[in-house]
């Protein structure tokens, strides 16, 4: 359940309080704000019924001024409230439109907090790799820095924003040009092990590491959308972005190029079917902007980005045919 506080001109009290009704809300509530001319409207709304209501509201309140709505999770509620019936419950829960861009759009932030998480997590995994040590590698996979930008470009192409389709590129391809320029100068410092088994598999990519990776995406985006966000953990360890970036990097610096494909291929394997997958559940779950123009443009912005997600996994395919063919 949700606590949808809006505040704005009392005059909107009548209004909000028929868009309560409309949508059987479980409570609502109207007190003064002090020294203000606005009131505090708070409707107490179940998961399943928030983005409609917040829909209705945004629209109701789009011509006035000064207004906000505030979003608060809550806990439990006393008594509780009548259970859903068999039509409600079909209804789409999980998290608003609202609360997901708050919560993915961090992971496209290009700033120090994940400059330093891509450099920690690169040396992490870089020596975990050298070492061979499997549990040093996945601390560096739980730390995930590459996956949020990842899945913030999947949540902008639904949207149709352009503005954090550009920021989550941006964030990535900085990200992994990071790690891969780290993980090459620790590769001329340190002697790399090339018997390290954590190494030498991330240096091959087949078709089930691709279906892995689909799942794995379509998992990831599952748990934000449902805000189960606990299961995250063992996505990032399914489909890490780090460990091949910093295989990639590691060959590179000791010259064997051949290695340095496979590691390539599995890490665009990996970027390609999280994207695809992530779109995918996203347009499953009836994720949408709200207005007729929104709509339009991530209509638009969906077929631009399916068609290129899909020709660049069937151009994955194709090579990791002919690598595995010419190897």
């Amino acid at each position: 359940m949700r606590i949808i506080e809006v505040l704005a001109d009392c005059g909107h009290s009548d209004t909000i309080r028929g868009i309560a009704e409309q949508h059987n809300i479980i409570d609502c509530w109207v007190h003064d704000v002090m020294d203000e001319d606005r009131c505090s409207m708070r409707l107490l709304v179940r998961k399943e019924k928030q983005q409609k209501v917040i829909d209705a509201l945004q629209s109701s309140l789009s011509g006035s001024e000064n207004w906000r709505i505030v979003i608060k999770p809550i806990e439990a509620v006393l008594p509780r409230p009548p259970e859903l019936d068999e039509a409600e419950r079909k209804e789409a829960g999980g998290r608003s439109r609202e609360e997901l861009y708050h919560s993915i759009e961090a992971g496209a932030r290009l700033d120090s907090t994940y400059i330093w998480l891509v450099i920690f997590s690169t040396i992490v995994a870089t020596i975990g790799l050298i070492e061979d040590n499997v549990a040093v590698v996945i601390g560096a996979m739980v730390i995930a820095p590459l996956l949020g930008p990842n899945i913030a470009l999947a949540f902008g192409a639904t949207l149709g924003d352009r503005v954090l389709i550009w920021r989550s590129l941006k964030t990535n391809i900085i990200g992994m040009m990071l790690a891969m320029s780290l993980a090459f100068v620790i590769g001329f410092i340190m002697p790399v092990n090339m018997q390290s088994h954590e190494l030498v598999m991330r240096t091959d990519v087949n078709t089930a590491g691709v279906v892995l990776a689909l799942v794995s995406g379509a998992a990831a985006i599952l748990s934000l959308t449902t805000g189960l966000s606990s299961t995250l953990v063992g996505v990032m360890v399914a489909v890490a972005i780090l460990p091949p970036t910093a295989t990639l990097g590691l060959m590179m610096a000791t010259q064997n190029y051949k290695y340095a494909m496979g590691a390539a291929l599995l890490l665009a394997v990996n970027v390609v079917s999280v994207n695809l997958a992530a779109k995918v559940v996203l347009m499953m779950k009836g994720l949408k902007p709200r207005t007729w123009l929104e709509k339009e443009k991530a209509r638009q912005s969906f077929m631009a980005y399916t068609i290129f997600w899909i020709v660049s996994l069937l151009i994955i395919f194709a090579a990791m045919y002919l690598y595995h063919k010419y190897q």
